[in-house]
């Protein structure tokens, strides 16, 4: 078993590459980087599986102060033991947002679209970071989304009034059940109404796409190269994604999983995210066993930057170890 403490992190960089089939040697995160997220125009990560062309694009960081309900039955300093021992600064909780995109034939591919920077104060880099990466937003031809968090969905469009796209010539692509839960008008007698600010935004901004939205369902090919993986439990639509060149494969995370040091290293960790937090446990562990099981690169939206790398198994949990 694997123990990626930062006290032997050095030793075990060196090899950790060959060891995991890796393409390159691993990188371990520094707690600046970690705290802070990458250099303003340095936030993206050019990566390729087979014959894809994939990018990471950081959209910032969520420095989120320490709150004893965040994780059930788990307390702030055994929350600050877990980010240390992986080598995090833990005066907050840094949350990152990454957004994996990909060059699949004619099609330029977004997962999930950023804050849109009307999030939090520290996240909105992704548009700049794409730029860096020389990409701009109308040569995006699909944004597939895997679940309708505001860090997710809310950079599809400007706030409103504006409400413009973001991505004007792609075609939006959402979980039917997702869409459901939300844009169901009966869901505002089902949340307290100190909720009711993110189906109230959802309800407004998903009709103006028109005919640029589509809906798909779980366990089916989005569009061609990309099938869909149900990963309940985040939210009740919550959606991984499998996309594959050849023998290779990625496997896009989205929210199966936070912070892995946290709830990758402690699976049965129960995070206040997530809707329901016992589905979620066991989406995580099915889907984790499977990208372990079949060695697959692997990206997650709240990995650490770069966020793309493989899942290995570490005594009772996980590990993310980043390509460099």
């Amino acid at each position: 078993m694997l123990n990626l403490t930062r006290r032997n992190a050095l030793l075990t960089a060196a090899v950790a590459g060959a060891a995991f089939g890796l393409p390159k040697p691993v990188s371990f995160i520094e707690a600046a980087l970690a705290q802070k997220g990458p250099e303003a125009g340095k936030g993206f990560r050019p990566f390729k599986f087979g014959k894809v062309e994939g990018f990471i694009l950081n959209d910032g960081v969520w420095e989120k102060p320490h709150d004893p309900s965040f994780i059930k039955d788990v307390s702030v300093d055994e929350t600050k033991a877990a980010l240390a021992a992986a080598g995090i600064a833990n005066e907050v909780v840094p949350i990152p947002f990454n957004v994996t995109l990909v060059k699949l034939g004619n099609e330029t591919v977004l997962f999930d679209a950023g804050t849109g920077g009307q999030f939090q104060p520290t996240a909105g880099a992704m548009i700049a970071n794409m730029a860096a990466a020389g990409i701009k937003p109308e040569q995006i031809t699909k944004v597939i989304v895997s679940h309708f968090h505001p860090d997710h969905v809310f950079g599809l469009m400007s706030k409103a009034p504006d409400n413009t796209p973001t991505f004007p010539n792609a075609v939006v692509y959402v979980p039917s059940n997702e869409y459901k839960f939300w844009m169901d008008e009966s869901i505002f007698t089902k949340l307290p109404e100190k909720q009711h600010g993110l189906p109230k935004r959802l309800q407004a901004m998903f009709p103006l796409l028109k005919d640029k939205l589509k809906q798909y369902e779980w366990d089916t090919e989005v569009i061609p190269g990309i099938r869909s993986i149900a990963a309940p439990g985040h939210t009740p639509g919550h959606t991984a994604f499998h996309v594959a060149s050849g023998s290779e494969q990625l496997m896009v995370l989205s929210d199966t999983t936070n912070m892995p040091a946290l709830f990758a290293k402690h699976p049965n960790w129960h995070g206040a995210i997530d809707a329901n937090p016992v589905l979620a446990e066991a989406t995580r562990r099915k889907l984790f066993d499977r990208v372990v099981a079949d060695n697959a690169l692997v990206t997650g939206y709240h990995f650490p930057f770069p966020a793309v790398g493989k899942i290995v198994t570490d005594g009772a949990g996980y590990t993310f170890v980043p390509v460099a």
